[in-house]
């Protein structure tokens, strides 16, 4: 599933740099699939989504994986227990996702690191990401994203609609994952912290946070329509993310 990329980047990077994906979530608006499953390993297509997910950054050259699991994760350790670019971190049932990173601390060689959420699919380029991320030289980035409304919209003209979007682009950012952080994060996690949270609001006060833009392409697997509207992605030959 892990293939090494002919393209990789050696000025950009050491061969070392790892991805950390956050696993260990119960994925509760999931239900239907979760009881069962983790989340990383519902399906789109014939492989779960950490799959799809993981094989963006190895594409791209970046081969070494750290999962921290939770819920289920015996489930992900037995499906990737072959897998030697891969390290499997119980990081508990109920930490917060500055919890489990401050747990794989010891797991990393570079300064930089990649971190991803384990549901979410998108056609973001990682070289350029992170040369952005070293060419500001701050503490953390985060790719920045325009969310799909849920719902189709109006066009009006004064009270008469004169047309329909159906699900279209906000027009607001929001955090879509696919970050790159410096290791000086580790300075800033307190036991309970949420990294979305404390964390980021730590660093967003130092200047320490920046976003990357991202126009294309992103979508988070948190319900069971999505994993539906994913598949049917997949099976339409539509996956951008690939």
């Amino acid at each position: 599933m892990i293939k090494q990329h002919n393209s990789f980047k050696k000025n950009l990077v050491g061969k070392n740099m790892k991805t950390v994906i956050f696993c260990g979530g119960k994925g509760t608006r999931l239900k239907e699939l979760t009881e069962d499953l983790p989340k990383p390993l519902i399906e789109i297509g014939n492989k779960p989504v950490l799959s799809h997910i993981m094989k963006k950054y190895s594409d791209e050259g970046f081969n070494e994986f750290i999962l921290c699991l939770g819920y289920k994760g015996n489930l992900i350790k037995e499906y990737f227990k072959n897998n030697k670019n891969i390290t499997l971190v119980d990081t508990g049932q109920e930490s917060t996702k500055a919890e489990r990173l401050s747990q794989i601390e010891k797991y990393l060689d570079e300064e930089d690191f990649f971190v991803a959420y384990g549901d979410d699919v998108s056609d973001v380029n990682i070289r350029d990401l992170l040369k952005f991320h070293k060419k500001n030289k701050k503490i953390a980035t985060i790719t920045a994203i325009h969310p799909q409304n849920p719902y189709g919209t109006l066009e009006l003209k004064a009270n008469k609609i004169i047309g329909f979007k159906e699900k279209p682009l906000m027009s607001e950012w929001i955090n879509g994952g696919y970050m790159v952080l410096n290791k000086k994060i580790f300075n800033y996690i307190e036991k309970g912290n949420e990294l979305e949270k404390e964390v980021f609001e730590k660093l967003v006060k130092e200047g320490e946070l920046y976003a990357f833009k991202h126009q294309g392409f992103w979508k988070s697997m948190n319900t069971f329509k999505d994993a539906q509207e994913l598949n049917d992605l997949w099976r339409n030959g539509h996956a951008k993310w690939q």
